[in-house]
C-alpha cells in the first residue's frame, strides 16, 4: 500500500513521464503512470504533504487540496480507465464532516471499480488511519416517484480519524471494459475547483494513431505532449490554483473557470446511426395498439387534434418507470411492452408516441438531448445525452417538439430546462440533424395577477383575486391543481389565497382549473372580503398595497461589497426571461382621494420595470410590470446592473395615504 517514493529532499513538481524515467535511468514507452493499490510511481507523497498550509492564513476555508490528480487512459474502441487521487488538508470541523464519508459510483455491466487506497495522516506523514472503518456496496437507490432501475452500483465508505489538522489521501480507479458505443469516450477535468489547489495534474494517454478531441477552457500554458512506443500522452499540470468565490449571476462560459474536456473521434452522425440501429424494430404497432389509437383519437376533428390527444394519452396515462439495465439504458422497449405494463421511461414513451404518430401519417423522429442542458456540440458523445423526446415534422420544414415524460407540458411546448438547448434529431436511415430547441420569449412566460374590488367608508375591502400563468410560469399552478379538490380543500384554498392578499381576509367562490387538462389556461380566482384594509388615525387613512415589491436593497449591497467583478453577467439569471404584471384596481368611497407617488420607468439590458399610480374619479389603479431579458454582459457592466436595481428599488411603495372628505 505504500507508494514508491523519490528522495524527500527534492521538491515535488509535475514533470513528464519521459523526464521522470530518464532521471531514473529507465527506458520505457512514454505512457501515463500505472497507478495501482501499491501506489503512484510518478508522485512523491512526502513532498506533497509538505505543501500543507498554515490554517491561520486560510481562515474561512474548511479545506484545501494539496493534490488534485487525474490519470486517464483510453483505447481506440472506447475502453479505458480513469484514476483519480486527492490529498486534502482538513482545516475545520465542517471540513472533517465534508470528507468523513465518501461515495464512489460505477455501472456494473460495463465498468469495474477499485479503491486503491484511503489513508488519514498528519502533516508530517504519520499515518493516523489506514483504509476505511466501514465499507458497503449496494445498488443505487430507486426512487418511489419516477423510479429508475439500473446497473449502477454505489460504494460507500466511512473514514475514521479525520479531524482538523489531518490529511486525507485517497485514490480510486474506474475501468471501462465495455463502452456504450464503440470508439466513444468523454471525460472532463476541472482545474478550478473553487478551493486552493497546491498541485493539479491531468494526464490523458491514448494510442498514437488516435487524436482525441480536446477542449481547453482558459488553459493558458502549453500542454506537454509526448509520443513514444505507440502511445501519445497529454499532460496539463499547474500549481497553486487560487480559490475562486462564486458571484451572483455568474455566466457560463467565462474566462475564470479553467478546465479540460477530452472525447473520442466519433461524430453526431455516428451516434444517430448507432441509435437508429438500436431502435429500428421498435416502432411496430400490434392490433391492440391499433384499437387503442382509434379510441384515443375518436372525436378529433383534425389531425392536429389527433396528435394532441395521442400526446396527452402517452404523457399522462403511462407512469414513468425506467428499466435501464445493460443496453436497456439506451434501447427503447417496444410499444406493445409499454402498453402491457402501462409504464415507460423517456425513450419508451417517445418511441410509443412516434409509432402512433407515424400510424396517423405524420413524420416523427426521436430526439436525443440532455434533460439538464449543457451539451457541448463540439465534442460529440452519447455520454452527453441522458434524455429523449420526439419531433413532429411541420409542413414548413421545421419541427414541433414534445417531451412525453413531462405530463403537465401542453402540446407543442417544451419544459424550461430543454428550451434553447442542443439536440440531435435521428432521421430516416440513421442520419443525424443537429438542432437548437426553441426558446420561449419572455412575454410568453407570463404571470398576471389582478386584484379588483371596492373599499367601504369603514375601510372594508370586498373584491376578487385572479392569477393567470403561461409558458414556463404555468407549472406551479398546474402542479398545484393536477387533481380534484374536496369541498373542504377548496374552502381552505380560498382562505389561504385571501390571506395572502390581506391578512385575516375571508375567501370564497374559488374558481380553479384542471392542471392535467393541457388545453386549459392555468388560472385561479377567489372572492375575498377583509375586516379592514385601511388603518385610520387622526383623520388619515393608510391603505396597504397588496402587490409584490421588487426592491432588493440587500442584493444591491451584496453586489457593491464584492469589489471588482470577475465573471460575466448572466442576464437571464437576474429576473429570468419572464413577464410579471400586477394590477390593483380599487373603487374608493365617494369623495375620497389618494396621495399618489410618482411612477417608475427603468429600462436596461437587464430588464424593464414600470409602475403607475393614478386615480380617475373614484377608481384607483396601481400597476407594476417587470420584464426580464436574456443574454450575457461583461463584468464591467456590474455598475449598470446595480444602477438599474437601485432605480427599481425606488418604487418601494407599501402604503397609500387616502384622504376622506370632511
Amino acid at each position: 500500500m505504500t507508494p514508491v517514493r523519490t528522495p524527500a529532499a527534492s521538491r515535488w513538481r509535475f514533470i513528464s513521464l519521459v523526464t521522470l524515467l530518464a532521471a531514473a535511468g529507465v527506458q520505457a514507452a512514454a505512457q501515463a503512470p500505472r497507478i495501482t493499490p501499491a501506489g503512484d510511481p510518478s508522485v512523491d507523497p512526502d513532498t506533497i504533504y509538505h505543501l500543507a498550509v498554515d490554517p491561520a492564513e486560510h481562515t474561512g476555508e474548511d479545506f484545501v487540496y494539496l493534490l488534485d490528480d487525474g490519470v486517464l487512459r483510453f483505447e481506440a474502441d472506447g475502453r479505458g480507465s480513469r484514476t483519480y487521487r486527492q490529498i486534502v488538508q482538513i482545516l475545520t470541523k465542517d471540513g472533517a464532516e465534508r470528507w468523513g464519508e465518501q461515495t464512489f459510483g460505477y455501472t456494473a455491466d460495463r465498468e469495474s471499480l477499485t479503491v486503491n487506497w484511503i489513508r488519514v495522516l498528519r502533516t508530517d506523514g504519520t499515518v493516523v488511519a489506514e483504509g476505511p472503518t466501514h465499507e458497503q456496496e449496494s445498488l443505487a437507490p430507486v426512487a418511489l416517484e419516477a423510479p429508475v432501475y439500473s446497473d449502477s452500483r454505489i460504494r460507500r465508505v466511512t473514514i475514521g480519524g479525520i479531524e482538523p489538522g489531518t490529511l486525507l489521501d485517497f485514490s480510486w480507479t474506474t475501468v471501462q471494459f465495455k463502452p456504450v458505443l464503440a470508439g466513444d469516450f468523454y471525460s472532463g477535468w476541472r482545474v478550478t475547483t473553487g478551493r486552493l489547489v497546491r498541485r493539479s495534474r491531468f494526464i490523458v494517454d491514448v494510442p498514437e494513431l488516435l487524436t482525441p478531441r480536446i477542449k481547453e477552457e482558459n488553459w493558458r500554458a502549453p500542454r506537454d505532449i509526448t509520443t513514444r512506443g505507440g502511445r501519445r500522452t497529454y499532460v496539463w499540470a499547474t500549481q497553486d490554483v487560487p480559490p475562486v468565490d462564486g458571484e451572483p449571476y455568474a455566466a457560463v462560459p467565462n474566462d475564470v473557470y479553467v478546465g479540460i474536456t477530452v472525447a473520442g473521434r466519433i461524430g453526431w452522425n455516428d451516434i444517430a446511426r448507432w441509435y437508429s440501429g438500436l431502435s429500428r424494430d421498435r416502432y411496430a404497432l400490434t392490433p391492440e395498439l391499433e384499437q387503442q389509437l382509434t379510441r384515443v383519437v375518436a372525436g378529433a376533428a383534425t389531425l392536429e387534434d389527433s396528435l394532441r390527444a395521442v400526446h396527452r394519452w402517452v404523457a399522462q396515462d403511462f407512469r414513468y418507470v425506467s428499466l435501464s439495465l445493460g443496453i436497456g439504458g439506451y434501447q427503447p422497449r417496444t410499444p406493445a411492452a409499454v402498453l402491457q405494463t402501462r409504464y415507460g421511461d423517456c425513450k419508451d414513451k417517445a418511441t410509443l408516441f412516434i409509432a402512433l404518430a407515424r400510424r396517423l401519417g405524420v413524420r416523427a423522429y426521436p430526439v436525443l438531448l440532455s434533460g439538464t442542458g449543457g451539451v457541448d456540440r463540439e465534442l460529440p458523445s452519447i455520454l452527453q445525452f441522458n434524455h429523449m423526446i420526439a419531433a413532429v415534422a411541420r409542413p414548413d420544414g421545421g419541427y414541433r417538439y414534445v417531451d412525453l415524460t413531462s405530463e403537465l407540458t401542453p402540446w407543442g411546448e417544451l419544459p424550461p430546462s430543454e428550451q434553447g438547448e442542443f439536440a440531435l434529431v435521428v432521421r430516416e436511415g440513421g442520419t443525424g440533424e443537429e438542432v437548437t430547441l426553441p426558446l420561449d420569449s419572455a412575454t410568453t412566460n407570463r404571470t398576471e395577477i389582478r386584484i379588483e374590488g371596492e373599499l367601504s367608508p369603514e375601510g372594508v375591502f370586498a373584491g376578487r383575486y385572479s392569477e393567470t400563468r403561461t409558458g414556463t410560469e404555468q407549472y406551479a399552478l398546474r402542479g398545484a391543481f393536477n387533481r380534484e379538490f374536496t369541498a373542504s380543500e377548496r374552502q381552505q384554498l380560498a382562505r389561504a389565497v385571501a390571506n395572502s392578499v390581506y391578512e385575516g381576509a375571508q375567501g370564497d367562490s374559488v374558481a380553479v382549473f384542471n392542471g392535467r387538462d393541457l388545453t386549459a389556461t392555468p388560472r385561479i380566482a377567489v372572492s375575498l372580503r377583509t375586516t379592514r384594509a385601511v388603518q385610520s388615525a387622526g383623520g388619515t387613512h393608510i391603505l396597504t398595497l397588496p402587490l409584490r415589491e421588487y426592491a432588493s436593497p440587500g442584493l444591491v449591497a451584496d453586489l457593491e461589497s464584492r469589489g471588482p467583478r470577475r465573471y460575466p453577467i448572466d442576464v437571464a439569471a437576474v429576473i429570468g426571461p419572464v413577464e410579471e404584471i400586477s394590477e390593483f384596481r380599487l373603487r374608493l368611497p365617494e369623495g375620497w382621494r389618494a396621495r399618489l407617488p410618482q411612477g417608475i420607468a427603468a429600462s436596461s439590458e437587464f430588464g424593464a420595470y414600470t409602475s403607475e399610480y393614478r386615480q380617475e374619479g373614484r377608481e384607483l389603479l396601481v400597476t407594476r410590470r417587470m420584464v426580464g431579458r436574456r443574454g450575457t454582459q461583461p463584468p464591467d457592466r456590474i455598475d449598470a446592473l446595480v444602477a438599474w436595481l437601485r432605480a427599481v428599488a425606488r418604487d418601494d411603495v407599501k402604503y397609500l395615504v387616502l384622504e376622506a372628505p370632511n
